[in-house]
């Protein structure tokens, strides 16, 4: 089953799906652009694995015993004694592997690095997170090379790559800056009512920009992962808020096609 979006579905954003949604957005990106690349380039999927902090909420809280129980050992002369249990229970975070993906597009010849893709991560947007400084090194690292950066905003919470210019509302965002053109940056808002533009990857020339068709990679991991049977379209999306015409969208899209159903 299709997504019910054009574009980007925000359901997608889940906490429980997004990691999955992730990896295999990277996985499908490389195949889509590896046989447009050949013979002189490569796409490589780069994993990296990160901590993030969760709560397990414990369902099952065995309840406090406050019985005296009698010493049935002899040998044993201590009296028995009444232990007060614990006046709270609460709970604490625990530390989860997150694996984060990137695309690197580099020369057979070489291994030179040409262009760079990432698909921001949560941990990414998050200044708390000690991956949101790493993350920006790395981007900085990054603008400072001879290298293109493609970077990937499929994520309406958190702070956004920065820069100079203001951006216009939108829940999603592509960026490409081009080594030869920076400082200027090539920006394309997302709509949740329209579909994903066919994306350029620029490589060394003269060589043209590889096509890069997001909206069909979405589509394809969608039906093939069958996020649908995961997805509640009958509950909101999840946090954040969205503004409040693209949540009146959201309603009339959804409605319409369970009235289609």
């Amino acid at each position: 089953m299709p997504s019910p979006f054009p574009g980007m579905d925000p359901y997608l954003e889940a906490p429980h799906i997004w990691e999955d949604f992730h990896a295999n957005l990277a996985t499908e990106i490389q195949r889509q652009l590896t046989p447009r690349l050949r013979p002189r380039y490569i796409a490589a999927l780069i994993p990296r694995v990160t901590y993030d902090e969760v709560v397990v909420e414990q369902r099952h809280l065995a309840k406090p015993d406050v019985s005296v129980y009698q010493v049935s050992d002899r040998s044993w002369s201590g009296e028995a004694v009444a232990i007060a249990p614990a006046p709270l229970v609460g709970l604490v975070a625990l530390e989860e592997p997150i694996k984060l993906y990137s695309i690197e597009i580099r020369r057979v010849e070489s291994g030179r690095l040409v262009t760079a893709i990432e698909i921001l991560s949560p941990v990414n947007k998050r200044p708390s997170h000690k991956d949101f400084e790493r993350y920006r090194r790395k981007r900085r690292a990054l603008l400072d090379s001879d290298a293109h950066l493609l970077e990937i905003d499929l994520l309406r919470a958190g702070q956004r790559p920065p820069l100079v210019t203001p951006l216009p509302h939108a829940p999603y965002f592509i960026f490409l800056s081009r080594a030869g053109q920076r400082p200027q940056v090539e920006i394309w808002p997302l709509r949740l009512q329209d579909p994903i533009p066919v994306l350029p990857v620029p490589l060394l020339a003269p060589d043209p920009d590889v096509p890069l068709d997001l909206g069909r990679a979405i589509q394809t991991i969608y039906e093939e992962t069958a996020y649908d049977l995961r997805i509640d379209y009958r509950q909101p999306p999840p946090p954040p808020d969205l503004a409040p015409e693209e949540a009146d969208w959201i309603e009339a899209r959804l409605q319409s096609l369970r009235g289609e159903g």
